[in-house]
């Protein structure tokens, strides 16, 4: 793992989506972080040990979805299809399936494997899943501030975990969707012709060694999600966490914010490539864009 400095920081964006307003200052005290997200290996491995038996391997309960058809409860996750063609960018449905059998070892559903991705982020995982793994692990999920900390590698409230520049001298910097999302697609470094993800550290680390801030993978955070941050106060809060749910959904899922964006971000339609970036995610959702990494604190709040 990787020691991040405890400090004081910029938190949030006031140029972009509502929900990374206002801009306030952030205290945090040092702790470790993985240096990449939590690849197929490692949660193998985890599996392995303990036989656990993710979510999206789980006939959903009648009572968690009231107003679904019993017989299409049937174990499964959400993956991704691109489009023939433009679409209408309102309705997510029209790249999204949720598809029966997909979960984190078949992350694209039946038929599809992790040979040659041990070194890719693990996917599908939903939060309870996330967070088995982490307490297993002797580690902990991330707050939203800590993982944006760590995140911003030290450049405090640049737009970029790079900088500000967004492909600086002509470089892309990570694996995020480059073309008109979500039919035309450029692979970049180490892609392949579909849209997916790439082993860990391919792309150069932030200013704290971490890779894969951006790009990648979504990351699950322990914080529920508000549609907003907080008033900047007259003293910069210590470690501030987000421990009560604001809103759930109509299964009574509430969201957790995620954040980093994945290799489905493009500049037409997620720009959430960033780190004050942030996003709702309800528990019970697994994605073929969507892992985490953990944290060892010093103390406890």
């Amino acid at each position: 793992m990787v020691r991040i400095p405890g400090g004081e920081f910029a938190m949030g964006s006031d140029d972009f989506f509502p929900e990374e307003r206002p801009v306030h200052r952030v205290r945090i005290d040092s702790f470790r972080i993985d240096p990449h997200p939590v690849t197929n290996a490692a949660f193998r491995r985890f599996v392995k040990q303990t036989g656990y038996v993710t979510v999206a391997e789980r006939t959903p309960a009648v009572e968690d979805y009231p107003d679904a058809d019993p017989v299409e409860l049937a174990p499964g996750a959400l993956v991704f299809r691109p489009t023939a063609g433009p679409v209408a960018l309102d309705n997510w449905r029209l790249w999204w399936r949720y598809v029966p059998g997909a979960n984190w070892r078949h992350p694209r559903g039946p038929g599809s494997t992790l040979d040659g991705l041990d070194r890719h982020p693990v996917t599908q995982v939903a939060y309870d899943d996330a967070a088995a793994y982490a307490a297993w692990a002797g580690k902990q999920l991330p707050t939203e501030a800590e993982w944006e900390y760590a995140a911003r590698g030290g450049l405090d409230s640049a737009t970029f975990v790079w900088g500000d520049e967004f492909e600086p001298t002509g470089r892309r910097m990570a694996n995020i969707w480059v073309g008109a999302f979500p039919w035309q697609f450029h692979p970049g470094r180490g892609q392949a012709r579909v849209p997916g993800t790439t082993a860990v550290g391919i792309y150069a680390p932030n200013g704290y060694g971490l890779s894969d801030t951006t790009g990648n993978v979504w990351e699950w955070t322990a914080d529920y999600f508000h549609s907003h941050h907080p008033a900047p106060t007259c003293c910069a809060p210590l470690n501030p966490r987000v421990d009560t749910s604001e809103s759930a959904s109509a299964q009574h899922f509430p969201h957790h914010v995620v954040k980093g964006g994945s290799y489905l971000c493009a500049a037409n339609y997620c720009l959430r490539y960033r780190p004050a970036a942030r996003q709702p995610q309800t528990e019970d959702t697994a994605t073929c864009h969507l892992g985490f990494r953990c944290v060892l604190r010093d103390t406890e709040p």
